[in-house]
């Protein structure tokens, strides 16, 4: 895992270097994945890296547990409240609707909008956090977590993603807490998803899983599938 370690901050500053830009800029949770990718860039760019914190009616210790990881890891950070954008956005709509999802995925396509007027203006690229588990069952808003311009984690299990975490001194606080995408009050990744971390990287790695497990997880898969892929284009028949 340690020459894996190497291999992505080499990729990551190829990447980046194709593209013609200065550095990366990601946002910072509070969560292990995101201190991970922060972890990575500034070991790829050390005086351009640029986490955003970015609260919607978010619990205060995400935000706190964020700055730990920015002050252990000494990386430039920027704290922004959307929680008056979020509102407004919502007042300027025409109805309030059934779906909570709708509501709540509202809040990571913000942020993405967010990280790209930063990226833009400071000639970076947006590095997002997304991990192998979750990017196989769609555990992610389209366009707005997944609206990113590279994905140095897409081939690691959330299993691997604590290990890289804890090479790269994570603070243990971070990498204890229960995995939450935050949005909303007492919501955790494996509650919502129905099965834990561990059973989902077994399954991906050996194919394995308790009957129920696996048609949950290939369910979700399935399902997703749109979110993982450019979208269709219709070809012209004359």
């Amino acid at each position: 895992m340690k020459k894996e370690l190497d291999n992505i901050v080499s990729w990551l500053q190829e990447s980046v270097g194709k593209a013609k830009a200065k550095g990366v800029v990601f946002g910072l949770s509070g969560g292990v994945d995101s201190a991970v990718v922060a972890g990575i860039a500034k070991r790829a760019f050390p005086n351009e890296t640029m986490g955003v914190i970015m609260p919607i009616h978010s619990n205060p210790k995400d935000e706190a547990d964020a700055l730990t990881v920015a002050r252990s890891l000494d990386i430039d950070v920027t704290s922004i409240d959307l929680s008056q954008v979020y509102d407004t956005y919502l007042k300027a709509l025409p109805f309030e609707g059934e779906n909570p999802l709708a509501k709540a995925n509202l809040k990571p396509r913000i942020r993405m909008m967010t990280l790209y007027y930063f990226a833009q203006e400071m000639g970076y690229l947006v590095c997002g956090t997304g991990n192998k588990s979750e990017l196989h069952v769609g555990y992610f808003t389209k366009h707005g977590d997944s609206g990113v311009d590279l994905l140095p984690l897409a081939d690691f299990v959330k299993e691997e993603v604590f290990e890289l975490a804890r090479l790269l001194d994570i603070p243990s606080e971070i990498i204890d807490k229960p995995p939450s995408a935050g949005l909303w009050e007492n919501q955790t990744d494996e509650k919502e998803m129905g099965f834990s971390y561990k059973q989902l990287d077994n399954y991906i790695r050996t194919g394995e899983a308790p009957e129920d497990i696996r048609e949950k997880i290939d369910h979700m898969n399935r399902i997703s599938e749109h979110k993982r892929n450019y979208p269709p284009s219709y070809k012209k028949s004359l």
